[in-house]
């Protein structure tokens, strides 16, 4: 199978620089950024030859309108059975828009975004979140899984968009109430760095935000249901975590609107809103 790589910046040159090089076609708008993959056996191409060429081809550019782009260059000379895989976080509507345009020609268009960062590329651990028919996905596994530790198809062409903004709603909201426990944590007089370490070895552990996200539903937890007295604890504990944070914010004169928004919505968050003891 011949891979065509488009984009070789800090995270899609790391996951090309995992892939066969003696059958990997590369492309991107920086001549020089080509050079490493030749060096050790790949090939350099025009869009056109990428096209033309690749079984399997891979974005990772940096806009929306950088994807429609290419993919509108591609679909000129791709043949029938190529799949264009585009890597890059992406309106929810475009996935969708290109793979029907593909389709008149026989070609898959599937978004295929990852998560793990430049580091996870560099390590080959990267999670991708494929939206595609079941045929392409199968065609794709075994070309993402040089670089990817998970690899799963998660619906139709533009669903792995749709997840990929899910899962980095948790990211950056998260950043968010990072940032407010370090601004909690000085008015204390804690070592930023400490807390910093704290945090990384305690979610290493527990998983941080992803030790609720078990169940297959939001709706919440049924009164029989085994997971209710768990989760039934958890969000005690966290209205008294929470509860504690918002005074300790108001002692030391630091606003705390993160913590005290979680404070209202913590019960329903994990399945066991207040009020529904008997659901």
């Amino acid at each position: 199978m011949t891979v065509g790589f488009i984009g070789l910046g800090n995270i899609g040159g790391q996951m090309a620089t995992r892939l066969p090089h003696d059958d990997l076609l590369v492309h991107d708008i920086r001549e020089e950024a080509t050079a490493p993959y030749v060096e050790k056996g790949a090939r350099s191409g025009t869009l056109k030859d990428l096209a033309v060429e690749c079984d399997v081809i891979s974005i990772v550019v940096l806009t929306d309108q950088q994807v429609r782009d290419v993919v509108s260059e591609l679909l000129e000379h791709a043949t029938p059975g190529t799949v264009i895989a585009i890597h890059s976080t992406i309106d929810t509507h475009t996935a969708p828009e290109l793979a029907a345009a593909a389709g008149d020609k026989d070609v898959h268009v599937v978004d295929a975004p990852v998560s793990g960062g430049p580091m996870g590329a560099a390590e080959g651990r990267l999670a991708v979140m494929v939206g595609a028919e079941r045929e392409a996905y199968e065609l794709v596994k075994p070309v993402f899984s040089h670089w990817a530790e998970l690899v799963l198809h998660v619906g139709p062409a533009g669903a792995g968009t749709r997840c990929k903004l899910a899962r980095n709603l948790i990211t950056y909201a998260g950043f968010v109430a990072a940032a407010e426990a370090q601004r909690l944590a000085e008015a204390a007089g804690i070592d930023l760095r400490k807390l910093a370490a704290v945090v990384k070895l305690s979610d290493s552990i527990t998983g941080g935000a992803s030790s609720v996200m078990i169940r297959q539903t939001t709706e919440p937890i049924a009164a029989d249901d085994f997971l209710r007295p768990i989760f039934e604890h958890a969000s005690a504990l966290g209205e008294k975590d929470l509860a504690l944070a918002v005074a300790m914010g108001e002692q030391l004169g630091v606003d705390t609107p993160v913590a005290r928004y979680a404070l209202t919505q913590i019960a329903a968050a994990v399945g066991v809103p207040h009020g529904e003891e008997s659901a």
